[in-house]
């Protein structure tokens, strides 16, 4: 690692312009798993964020004294202007949409410093009014099986929950009766989500999650937040969630605002789950403890996830009508299939 300021951090872009650069965060032990370095001081700060920009809600971030010798870069954008003013430093890009946004210092109680990154949208956006209710869910005090390959799960400090991490068959929270798993909760950020569907494994998952007695899947974000997705046509991720829903209607897809609502929707869901199966167990437990012989053939891919692949990958496409069958053909070869 080295300092912002020195030869590995250089703020100068190759026409001489100070440039905003974002990088992962090497440290995969850090609950912010981004890097972002602001052309300041003669040198370069660096913060430890959140995400990548301020899409949806403020970003939390932290300091940090050090860039990473070879960073691997998710962003660079040269900087039209990035001053300090008192204590927030306005940040503005040479792009043309999120383009400005301002880093906040500020101390909490005991003295402790935050720092926010906030964008014009989300320090208007109306956030959601409500406290998290303490009261216990439908089936009482719950044990929730976390899966093991979670990188940062919910915890449940706010819900009366235990939890016990294991590698889970389907889904990131479960419940399980008698041991065998009845209900499951698979949980996404927005960019998952979309990094899920555009690359065809968002079947998958459901078809995993279909076979659970009770399953959902939850998404850390606003549905209106699909509208403003830039890397992707918000028309494909639209339709590829209703066809999904559509295809999967025993998984629901919920949109909670934020992660803090969505782990408590999570929690009500996987209560109200075990109570309801704990009661009516013969029938709906029937399923849940048969055993599958052989591989369950995945499900066919539609149209929506070929047209997505197709537009991440560079392929020329229409929006609507048909797919090409040359479309088709690049999509089952880069993903292992043939036609059924």
């Amino acid at each position: 690692m080295r300092h912002a300021g020195g030869s590995g951090g250089q703020t100068v872009g190759r026409m001489g312009r100070p440039e905003f650069a974002v990088a992962v965060n090497p440290d995969a032990e850090s609950s912010l798993p981004y890097l972002i370095r602001l052309p300041l001081d003669g040198g370069g700060v660096v913060l430890k964020v959140r995400d990548t920009w301020p899409r949806t809600a403020k970003v939390y971030c932290h300091r940090t004294d050090d860039w990473p010798d070879e960073p691997q870069i998710v962003e660079r954008v040269p900087v039209r202007s990035c001053v300090r003013r008192g204590a927030a430093v306005d940040l503005v890009l040479d792009r043309g949409r999120e383009n400005r946004s301002q880093i906040v210092f500020t101390r909490l109680k005991g003295g402790r410093e935050a720092i926010f990154w906030q964008s014009a949208r989300t320090s208007k956006q109306a956030r959601p009014n409500v406290g998290v209710p303490r009261a216990r869910s439908a089936a009482g005090r719950l044990e929730i099986l976390v899966d093991s390959h979670e990188t940062y799960p919910w915890r449940f400090t706010a819900q009366q929950a235990d939890t016990v991490r294991r590698a889970l068959p389907a889904g990131d929270y479960a419940v399980e009766l008698d041991g065998h798993i009845v209900a499951a909760v698979e949980r996404k950020s927005l960019a998952d989500l979309v990094a899920t569907l555009t690359g065809g494994r968002l079947r998958y998952l459901l078809a995993e999650l279909a076979g659970v007695p009770r399953a959902a899947l939850v998404v850390e974000d606003r549905y209106s937040a699909v509208f403003r997705l830039e890397r992707v046509r918000p028309a494909v991720v639209l339709d590829g969630l209703a066809e999904a829903q559509v295809r999967f209607p025993t998984v629901p897809l919920v949109f909670c605002e934020t992660r803090p609502l969505a782990q408590e929707w999570a929690y009500r869901f996987l209560g109200a789950a075990a109570l309801e199966l704990a009661t009516h167990r013969p029938a709906d437990l029937a399923f849940a403890q048969l055993e599958l012989v052989g591989e369950v053939p995945a499900p066919e891919p539609t149209t929506a996830d070929v047209r997505a692949w197709a537009v991440l990958s560079g392929l020329t496409t229409s929006a609507r009508g048909r797919v090409p069958a040359e479309v088709w053909a690049a999509y089952r070869a880069a993903h292992g299939s043939v036609p059924g």
